[in-house]
């Protein structure tokens, strides 16, 4: 019953597993910069250049919202995915971006940490996303969705407990104020990943 009130239009959903993959992939590329802290500068481009693959997908999916007349779910729904997936990856891309501009000289555990959940996110979001296309089983997408929630609390956790260690470290107050902005960036890309999740639930709870 639920497969036939979603119309057929893979390609939306080859747009938003595309842009998940884009996605995913810059988080690890973070993830494993901070986890082996050198060759930054070349790094950070790679990451960079992933971002703009990004960027690519998500333009052709608006064009395609603009100018397609049947959509699988409400056309905001669609628009709002999209934009919070991008926003994942451009986030990840500027926390990355600022471990080369402010030439950071080395990572800080707390950084990793908050990677390593940024990168369980986004594979998170992307198995609840590559899940909406059939949505059989909506019981286990909302369960997905109640994983990726739980992963940004724990980063919550995380980044409240690294900026406390980072005041307490003593080190030198310019290079503290670099490293919250980062740890910022990093916490807040987790945060779209659970305003994406939320939008999935809508989708579903709509459709069930």
């Amino acid at each position: 019953m639920l497969e036939k009130l979603m119309p057929k239009s893979d390609e939306f959903f080859d747009d938003f597993d595309a842009q998940c993959a884009v996605t995913v992939e810059g988080a690890k590329m973070l993830y494993a910069l901070l986890s082996d802290y050198r060759d930054v500068p070349a790094r950070v481009q790679a990451l960079k250049d992933v971002e703009h693959r990004g960027d690519e997908v998500t333009h052709t999916a608006f064009n395609r919202l603009h100018q397609q007349f049947i959509t699988p779910f409400d056309r905001g729904q669609i628009h709002s995915l999209l934009s919070r997936i991008d926003d994942v990856l451009d986030l990840t891309n500027a926390a990355a971006a600022r471990l080369h501009y402010y030439e950071i000289p080395s990572s800080l555990p707390d950084a990793t940490e908050l990677a390593r959940l940024l990168v369980l996110s986004t594979e998170k979001v992307q198995e609840v996303v590559a899940a909406l296309r059939l949505i059989k089983k909506p019981e286990q997408i909302l369960a997905g969705c109640k994983e990726i929630k739980r992963l940004e609390t724990q980063a919550d956790e995380a980044l409240r407990a690294g900026v406390g260690r980072l005041f307490k470290s003593g080190a030198d107050t310019l290079l503290i104020i670099k490293w919250k902005e980062i740890y910022d960036f990093i916490e807040t890309a987790t945060d779209k990943c659970q305003s994406v999740a939320n939008v999935i639930e809508g989708v579903v709870l709509e459709h069930s």
